[in-house]
């Protein structure tokens, strides 16, 4: 008997969680395509069901989840959905994450702690999940954790296009809120021009989470306009005396900016009261309308998602979307 010829088809379905329902949409309307359809509840007990509402069967499945509070919730409510596809015979599921949930657990600083990171690249992995894609991870590593493609993107150039767009032509200096994140501020230098950086040198207590002291600052700020770079803000605390310790160091202005805008309470308090002049974040978390101050400015990643999912989806390079290069 001869065996039978076939045109296989790739077929390209986004899939979205209940947390950032209009990121999702974003994204979908970037990439032409609809939110598969789907039943999804919470039971009374707190359990989740699942549903889509379409054959996934043979397609190239991307499932969009944004880690905002309760964030227990919605890793399960992915994992759930990750699961569901596997079961119903998607041929490729990649996990879209654009805030990698408990990242900042990614090594012991002492004995008997969990690296909690690890855990949810191998709970993603069992669930069924082939391929994971996240922005800005508090850590490169944990790239490492996840046993399979990691999609690894940037909203840096997204966030520098706006500073270079609004405070092109002040005298600008980039800033580290400490000593760890001093490559990230050089690559930041970098893409505005060849700026002068500097870094706050503080201290944390592990057993006292969300909670630093900036006890100086290093390097040349007085009469700069100082741009504050971090991955996430989370209570405020550190983002908040960093620029104070800036300010007190003689900074003209500051402006702070960071790619996940955690913003627990008292974050948004803390922020509409500092003196900084802009706080810059995107819209990888929801960001609530309580949550919004004044001086707040949200830039959407939507476009870069989609073009992400769009180069995975067509075996591309995504590492040209950052390096011009594949």
């Amino acid at each position: 008997m001869s065996p039978k010829s076939g045109t296989p088809k790739k077929n390209l379905m986004l899939f979205s969680g209940r947390a950032h329902r209009e990121l999702a949409e974003e994204v979908a309307e970037h990439l032409n395509v609809t939110i598969t359809p789907q039943t999804a509840h919470t039971f009374a007990n707190g359990e989740l069901f699942v549903r889509f509402e379409e054959s996934v069967r043979g397609t190239d499945a991307f499932v969009i989840q944004s880690h905002t509070t309760p964030i227990n919730e919605w890793v399960m409510e992915q994992l759930i959905m990750v699961d569901a596809l596997k079961r119903a015979s998607a041929k490729r599921i990649t996990v879209v994450m654009p805030f990698y949930p408990y990242a900042r657990q990614d090594k012991k600083h002492k004995g008997r702690e969990p690296i909690s990171a690890r855990l949810i690249a191998d709970l993603f992995k069992t669930a069924g999940a082939d391929r994971i894609m996240t922005v800005d991870l508090h850590t490169a590593q944990i790239q490492g954790f996840f046993d399979g493609p990691v999609d690894h993107l940037f909203a840096q150039t997204l966030l520098a296009d706006h500073i270079k767009k609004t405070y092109g032509d002040a005298d600008i200096a980039v800033v580290s809120p400490d000593s760890g994140r001093v490559r990230l501020a050089e690559k930041w230098a970098a893409q505005l021009g060849d700026r002068p950086i500097a870094f706050i040198h503080k201290t944390r207590d592990p057993d006292k989470p969300n909670q630093a002291v900036a006890n100086r600052v290093v390097g040349q700020v007085e009469g700069k306009l100082c741009i504050l770079v971090d991955d996430m803000i989370d209570t405020g605390g550190t983002i908040v005396k960093a620029t104070d310790a800036l300010l007190a160091e003689g900074a003209a202005d500051v402006v702070i900016a960071t790619t996940h805008g955690i913003l627990s309470d008292p974050a948004t308090e803390r922020l509409s009261n500092c003196k900084a002049r802009e706080v810059i974040v995107t819209n990888s978390l929801p960001i609530a309308p309580e949550k919004r101050f004044p001086n707040l400015t949200v830039l959407s990643i939507a476009p870069l998602l989609a073009e992400a999912i769009q180069q995975v989806f067509e075996d591309g390079s995504v590492t040209s979307l950052f390096d011009g290069n594949a």
